[in-house]
């Protein structure tokens, strides 16, 4: 099968949707289909996934773009698009294809207005997908009478479980892009909170990893906390230097309360690391709570449940000993077949599919 994947941001930007577009382009690829990237972001090839680099200015894909667009995609067997709230190329690239896919990977906020419904009267023909059914379940409110599946993003459990270190300082550990809404200052706020609830005998340690434009900002938090003796900012990390971070920490902080999927929660579940998540985003889907961690609904509620936890050695080891050895549904397996499945029959299974055969 011939697929084009189109989205505006592609690596070598790191972000969500970035790794996710191509992982799944390369696993696809493994599975034996031509693969193509259609992308506005600048940048040299990875080499493993071809991609098309379309000429935009401003974040607005050229005249020129959208020729190649219209030469280029005909020539596809599917065509699935990635959006994110402003997606311009897949925007666009939806609406020159043939049926194709549109999938959202971002939550919006109930306070900002989203003009869905203009977006889908401009792209036309499309099957609206979205990377969780927290996600899907905004989609449908906004799109009433449309059908709208789940296409979830994949990860390989495999690649997160390196070897543990029990010899140990009891590690909290959170992995972002350091913007307002995944919320890091929050985020110290309720390391902060944790601090005061275990017992000061008990030694802690913190790391928040990433960057973005609230770096400094968190920095400056640190400080004026009082908080650089035990928690470390260490900046952008590598894929394979998280992985060696997880497999020395315990408890994994996703205080995004507008988190559409949470891949870097489901990477830190996949190495054994007990997760304590916001009730109101996607992380739901692959934490149960008391079984593979907890989900909270306020900043005060994470920080206790956190605390206890550190405090609580065996609930705390059960629940890292089941996410170490038992997979998740979203292993990359399951998710291309889940695509596959949708790309073959031009349709996804919606919730009402899935209650009927239930």
């Amino acid at each position: 099968m011939r697929i084009a994947l189109v989205s505006d941001c592609y690596l070598p930007r790191l972000g969500g949707i970035e790794l996710q577009v191509h992982d799944l382009a390369v696993q696809l690829i493994r599975d034996g289909h031509e693969v193509t990237v259609f992308t506005i972001t600048d940048g040299p090839s990875s080499g493993d996934v071809p991609v098309v680099r379309l000429p935009a200015l401003g974040g607005v894909p050229l005249p020129a773009a959208i020729d190649r667009l219209r030469t280029l995609l005909p020539r596809f067997d599917v065509v699935h698009c990635h959006s994110s709230l402003v997606s311009p190329l897949a925007w666009r690239a939806a609406r020159l294809a043939d049926n194709p896919f549109l999938t959202l990977h971002s939550l919006p906020s109930a306070s900002t207005p989203w003009p869905l419904a203009r977006i889908d009267r401009y792209v036309g023909s499309v099957r609206w997908t979205a990377v969780s059914e927290t996600v899907a379940d905004v989609l449908r409110d906004l799109l009433p009478g449309r059908p709208i599946g789940v296409l979830h993003n994949g990860v390989d459990p495999v690649l997160w479980r390196q070897g543990r270190r029990t010899d140990h300082t009891l590690t909290i550990v959170s992995t972002m892009r350091l913007v307002r809404r995944k919320r890091p200052l929050a985020t110290l706020r309720i390391l902060e909170e944790i601090r005061a609830a275990v017992p000061s005998a008990v030694e802690l340690r913190a790391v928040v990893v990433g960057d973005g434009p609230q770096t400094a900002a968190t920095a400056r938090a640190v400080r004026r906390r009082g908080l650089s003796g035990w928690v470390d900012l260490p900046g952008r990390l590598t894929r394979f230097e998280i992985q060696q971070l997880y497999a020395s920490a315990d408890v994994y902080l996703a205080p995004a309360g507008l988190e559409s999927f949470g891949v870097a929660a489901l990477e830190a579940r996949c190495a054994g690391l007990a997760v304590v998540a916001m009730a109101s985003g996607g992380v739901g889907e692959f934490v149960r709570p008391g079984v593979e961690g907890y989900l909270v609904h306020s900043d005060a509620e994470m920080a206790a449940t956190a605390a206890v936890l550190l405090d609580d050695r065996a609930e705390l080891s059960r629940i890292q000993a089941f996410n170490r050895h038992t997979d998740p549904a979203m292993t990359w397996k399951n998710v291309v077949a889940q695509h596959l499945a949708a790309y073959s029959t031009r349709r996804v299974l919606t919730r009402q599919d899935l209650a009927s055969t239930a």
